[in-house]
């Protein structure tokens, strides 16, 4: 029986976990990635050090920096490239798509929100790639830091789409003893979800990072899940996703953790460095940084109370002091937990 082919687009450290976990089904697996020496890590010790250190990967997934042999004759491609990457890669791939007339299943991995346009990931694929559009396309998200899932921890997924079926291939595909997958059609909240949830990761290491209390952590979550609830209901989400795996699970896993860069991120603020100074040393893409922007002017735009990911914002873009806006969210008018 001929395998079934998963291109994965991304060799950092979520794209490579994912390939590896594709690869467990025996799955045929090409990871794309465009740094030769991480390739030839793959390659050769079935290693990619400078994401994942020594933990190894399923030495069935290859890794290719010539993206046409990565996705052809792909049953699914999955984009694991940073938002800023998106569109230059999702050209590529049109380009390679429309002279092979190939017709895969399309989805992404990427949490992140477009700052020019603000657009979300599907959208901006959509726009590019011809035959992806929003009515086929699918998310993988939920509490899932690629550290655990390469170590094959128990990590459970949700996989998001408006196509039950193309959903439920891949859930088949990936699906393994410890990585368990959920369907859910609800792409735009688990998307926006997603995204906002690493805005208050940040926020959620600036809090770590001053040493506060158990009380303080746990209301964080409970009204950072507020936010997203408001912000998502706003949106066109659906309330029942972010009670799920795309929204508290995987809030929760990215505003406690130091697996997430968001996290690490705020606990640098709270040592007082500047945000170019973090992601300088971490030398990886922090996604929440860029999606504080864009989140600050759609909530002006929708006129949508956002104050916790607002306060990140203050910090991280008008260079405000962290103890100013822990004080001004104390310091809000009193008010109903429930409007």
């Amino acid at each position: 029986m001929k395998k079934n082919k998963v291109a994965v687009l991304g060799g950092g450290s979520w794209g490579t976990a994912l390939a590896s976990t594709f690869a467990e089904n025996d799955n045929e697996v090409i990871l794309w990635s465009h740094n030769e020496d991480d390739v030839f890590n793959i390659n050769t010790s079935h290693l990619n050090p400078r994401f994942l250190g020594s933990n190894k990967i399923n030495q069935k997934v290859f890794a290719t920096t010539d993206l046409e042999q990565a996705i052809d004759e792909a049953q699914v491609i999955l984009f694991v490239v940073p938002t800023k990457a998106i569109r230059q890669v999702a050209t590529q791939v049109e380009e390679i798509l429309k002279g092979s007339g190939q017709t895969p299943i399309v989805g992404h991995a990427t949490k992140g929100i477009e700052v020019s346009t603000f657009m979300r990931i599907s959208q901006m694929i959509s726009e590019i790639v011809s035959i992806a559009n929003q009515d086929n396309m699918f998310f993988i998200s939920g509490p899932s830091h690629a550290e655990s899932v390469i170590q094959k921890g128990i990590t459970l997924v949700s996989i998001a789409s408006a196509n039950q079926e193309n959903a439920e291939i891949v859930q088949n595909l990936i699906s393994t003893p410890y990585f368990r997958a959920y369907t859910e059609n609800d792409l735009v909240g688990s998307e926006f979800a997603a995204a906002i949830k690493n805005v208050l990761a940040i926020a959620g290491g600036i809090l770590t990072g001053l040493n506060l209390s158990d009380n303080t952590q746990a209301a964080f979550v409970t009204r950072g899940l507020a936010e997203i609830k408001r912000f998502g209901a706003k949106m066109g989400g659906e309330s029942q996703t972010f009670d799920g795996l795309a929204g508290l699970g995987d809030l929760i896993v990215t505003a406690t953790s130091p697996n997430s860069r968001n996290f690490k991120a705020g606990l640098g603020l709270a040592q007082g460095k500047n945000i170019d100074q973090i992601q300088d040393e971490m030398g990886m893409v922090v996604e929440g940084v860029a999606t504080t922007k864009a989140l600050h002017q759609i909530a002006m735009d929708y006129d949508i109370t956002m104050p916790i990911s607002e306060a990140v914002y203050q910090v991280v873009y008008e260079d405000q002091s962290i103890e100013s806006q822990i004080q001004s969210l104390l310091n809000r008018p009193l008010t109903k937990e429930f409007n």
